[in-house]
């Protein structure tokens, strides 16, 4: 019977022809989904390097322009409040290549990032491509569609930090001296790097409910727990967001605690559909038995 068919988890899958797939042969197969992986994340790095020239203008910079959508968004918001110290008029600082490969290395750098964001899909489907035969048959159609909430937990995340992290952490990085007469010169190598760190942080951190439906299927964790302990998620939750966010302003952590927060109820409730299918799945075991 083929794995697919099968009720339990067999080390040994089974090929084509029947016969079982050794340790090696799983190696082989599971070498073969990282090559292809791989090329996926090249073919796409060399789309964005020959694109670099409009992804950096416009994508890669645009945080550090004061007519960026999230600061005229702030400055409107501002305006409707009457509190005009939400309007950006400049970004105090200026862009610097301080070594010979620097140029060179930044867009082989961006180009890399952007290979990986753009090519995650295929990535992640191929790992799962890898592992779903492993799976039991219910376990299959409990984590159907994996791939796309994966996917879209994960842009949603990378959208999050682009327009609401990074442009609150870079405006308050730039605008920050300890004196007027110190000028805020940055390498470019160092503003990409905060600005991925942002920006690829809230797409892993928006994986939370899938984390935790993942924990409720191995059992380290049930919705019970999740909502007997919802406080001290909140305090964890506050305190990731700090981390997140380098400025040390409320209004920027609290921005990133609340979609957190938000994906924590989520988490719960994922959770605790699992935990209901898992009890009827028991059981129905013992009735059989």
């Amino acid at each position: 019977m083929a794995l697919d068919q099968s009720k339990e988890i067999d080390y040994e899958e089974e090929q084509s022809d029947g016969s079982e797939m050794t340790f090696i042969e799983h190696l082989e197969e599971l070498r073969w989904h990282l090559i292809r992986s791989l090329g996926a994340i090249l073919v796409f790095m060399i789309v964005a390097w020959f694109s670099m020239s409009w992804i950096f203008n416009t994508i890669i910079l645009g945080p550090s322009e004061p007519d960026f959508w999230t600061y005229r968004m702030m400055c409107k918001i501002g305006t409707a409040v009457g509190w005009a110290g939400l309007c950006v008029e400049k970004m105090n600082f200026s862009l610097m290549s301080r070594q010979v490969s620097g140029q060179f290395m930044m867009q082989l750098t961006a180009s890399a990032i952007g290979g990986l964001v753009i090519a995650f899909p295929y990535v992640f489907w191929e790992i799962w491509r890898f592992v779903k035969p492993g799976l039991k048959i219910n376990e299959k159609k409990a984590s159907r569609g994996s791939v796309f909430f994966v996917t879209l937990l994960f842009f949603m995340g990378i959208t999050f930090g682009y327009f609401i992290v990074a442009p609150f952490a870079i405006n308050f990085l730039v605008n920050f001296q300890i004196d007027p007469s110190i000028e805020n010169q940055f390498d470019i190598q160092s503003y990409i790097g905060v600005l991925s760190t942002l920006v690829l942080a809230c797409g892993i951190t928006f994986q939370m409910p899938m984390a935790i439906f993942v924990l409720t299927k191995v059992g380290v964790v049930n919705p019970q727990f999740l909502q007997t302990y919802r406080r001290h998620a909140i305090v964890v939750l506050l305190i990731i967001a700090a981390i997140i966010t380098p400025s040390p302003d409320m209004i920027s952590q609290v921005l990133v605690a609340i979609p957190l927060y938000f994906l924590y109820e989520v988490s719960i409730v994922v959770s605790r559909r699992e935990y209901k299918r898992q009890l009827k799945e028991q059981a129905a075991d013992a009735a059989n038995n």
